[in-house]
């Protein structure tokens, strides 16, 4: 038996294991097999391990992206420089952290853009927005953060009402990185200024449920494209299992 599956904690509900147990069932995949382990600390992880000795791979979620990086032996590069993980290849040598939110949003937003390079605001500073800023560097994108707060110590985070001096109009692509809008809170948005926002701009929310968030309704309206993060949910689970199964 060949076992995948998710550390975090709490684990209510997961994606993760409806997807992989779908494309299971749907490739024909036998002897594959998808489970939950919610541990109630990152220190039960070695003990996770010793105990599921079949695992080939792991997802992680909160709280344990960063914690976990002290039980690994490596981090693929783009991965070590964001500081999250949420992909674990398992093998009897080692343990290798992956970070596939960014490669789920990289081929996304490649995908979406085509060959257009705009400037950028990345709405958010939590740990996707240290997976979207890897993918900008990565494709040559400039771009800013956007906070609640100022950081004055900071050229490349602003606050909210900064964007109150015109700064749309120079950063056409926008990505909300942060949880606003997201099912049962649907009626929250990240406090842009929408009337700066126009036909010529690109609005990627990385929320995917509901399928178009406040942002994207109200940007819509103003003649914005918009793009929600569900294509970016099947790339990173893709990328996970190609990791997993990846011959050296």
């Amino acid at each position: 038996m060949k076992k995948y599956g998710l550390i975090g904690l709490p684990l209510t509900h997961s994606f993760s294991k409806k997807y992989f147990s779908e494309k299971f069932r749907k490739e024909g995949l036998k002897g594959c097999q998808y489970e939950l382990y919610e541990i109630p600390n990152i220190q039960a992880f070695p003990a996770l391990l010793a105990k599921v000795p079949d695992l080939i791979g792991l997802n992680v979620t909160i709280p344990y992206k960063q914690q976990v990086i002290a039980y690994l032996d490596r981090l693929e590069p783009a991965c070590r420089a964001i500081g999250a993980v949420n992909c674990i290849k398992v093998s009897p040598d080692e343990l290798v952290g992956f970070n596939t939110d960014y490669i789920g949003f990289r081929t996304s937003l490649e995908n979406w853009l085509g060959k257009k390079r705009p400037a950028a605001l990345v709405l958010g500073t939590g740990g996707a927005s240290n997976a979207v800023a890897q993918a900008l560097n990565d494709l040559n994108i400039a771009f800013l953060k956007v906070s609640r707060t100022s950081h004055p110590d900071s050229k490349s985070i602003i606050s909210y009402k900064e964007l109150a001096t015109g700064l749309l109009a120079d950063h056409p692509l926008i990505i909300n990185t942060t949880p606003l809008g997201t099912y049962p809170n649907t009626s929250e948005r990240p406090p842009i200024p929408l009337e700066q926002v126009g036909k010529n701009h690109l609005v990627y929310d990385l929320v995917y449920n509901p399928e178009e968030t406040s942002l994207m309704k109200e940007a819509t309206g103003r003649g914005a494209k918009t793009k929600n993060g569900m294509e970016m949910l099947h790339l990173q689970a893709e990328a996970a299992w190609e990791i997993w199964n990846a011959t050296e």
